[in-house]
């Protein structure tokens, strides 16, 4: 890992105001640039610099973010050319993040609530357009400016069409968030634009209904009802919410990506016309478990959760989906 930098230090053109995050790969700081203006330096760790394929992965972060130019997508501002080191530059958002936001307002009403999945689905098909697709959808990922604003930020674990698989030399939880990972990603697939309407389905299950659709005491026991259990019903729980937008979600967080709205733009045409929905168009058969051999799964889960300290949850969820498939 590479020396954390100070306020008042310098990197290359610009000036550290304050490290505002710190994660498994990077660190970010408020800075000033020559302007004046205040701007995000995402700097990746030194280690990340020497593992080849995983640097890769910055780099395509830095790809996709200069491709990306969106009102509701965090914005580059990178000048390019020489550096002393790798790092992004992107736009500086005053605001709070949605988690933030939840832990101060609690349940949204729900013309909030759909606005703001609205904009993130307009963002996040404006992406998938461009051939992004984000992977990593949820509070924590959504800034909320002063207006109200949603907007998207890291695409660190971001995928764009046509790019080669990237590998990861550490095995870590990193790839996903559980409570918002389609079934898919945790079966080890890479996702597409479907994982992100899932990823929506589930912030907006979560704005309306105040919780997640799944909860356990661990990352794996969210991840296995994600994948083995039917998600509860918003009217379920609260039957004040309008059929329109309980089918809306149920069509997002379907097991099977074929069943979602294909992208993101299709999920925004409908929280635009929400109230006036023809709910015959949402026929849902029963879910069916997305892995076989259910009854041999206890066992392997108990085993699983007393290896969680030594691997990934996510990781180690898809090695155990592996076994199982194989008997």
């Amino acid at each position: 890992m590479s020396a954390a930098l100070v306020p008042g230090e310098r990197l290359d053109r610009y000036e550290i105001v304050d490290a505002i995050g710190h994660g498994a790969f990077s660190d970010v700081y408020l800075a000033v640039g020559p302007d004046g203006g205040r701007v995000v330096l995402k700097c990746p760790h030194e280690g990340i610099i020497g593992d080849v394929a995983t640097f890769d992965r910055f780099r395509r972060e830095m790809e996709i973010a200069r491709r990306l130019d969106h009102p509701g997508i965090q914005h580059s501002l990178d000048p390019g050319g020489d550096r002393t080191r790798p790092y992004l530059v992107m736009e500086y958002i005053e605001g709070e993040t949605l988690r933030e936001h939840l832990a101060r307002r609690g349940r949204l009403p729900i013309a909030e609530a759909v606005s703001i999945v609205d904009r993130l689905a307009d963002a996040m098909g404006y992406a998938h357009r461009q051939g992004v697709t984000h992977r990593d959808l949820k509070p924590e990922n959504v800034l909320i400016t002063a207006d109200g604003r949603p907007v998207v930020t890291d695409f660190g674990i971001a995928l764009m069409s046509g790019a080669r698989r990237l590998t990861w030399r550490w095995l870590t939880s990193q790839l996903g968030t559980p409570d918002y990972m389609a079934p898919e990603q945790v079966q080890g697939e890479r996702g597409d634009a479907r994982t992100d309407v899932y990823a929506l389905g589930v912030i907006l299950f979560e704005l309306l209904a105040g919780r997640v659709p799944w909860e356990g005491d661990n990352p794996l026991s969210i991840m296995n009802q994600a994948v083995t259990r039917p998600a509860p019903s918003l009217r379920e729980l609260d039957p004040s919410i309008p059929p329109p937008l309980d089918a809306i979600v149920r069509k997002c967080i379907r097991k099977d990506p074929a069943e979602r709205y294909p992208d993101a733009a299709a999920l925004a045409a409908d929280l635009e016309s929400w109230k006036d929905l023809d709910l015959s168009r949402f026929v849902f058969e029963a879910e069916k478990p997305g892995l076989p051999g259910s009854r041999r799964r206890g066992p392997m889960l108990l085993v699983a959760g007393i290896s969680l300290g030594f691997l990934g949850a996510s990781t180690l969820f898809v090695l155990i989906v592996a076994l199982l498939q194989h008997h």
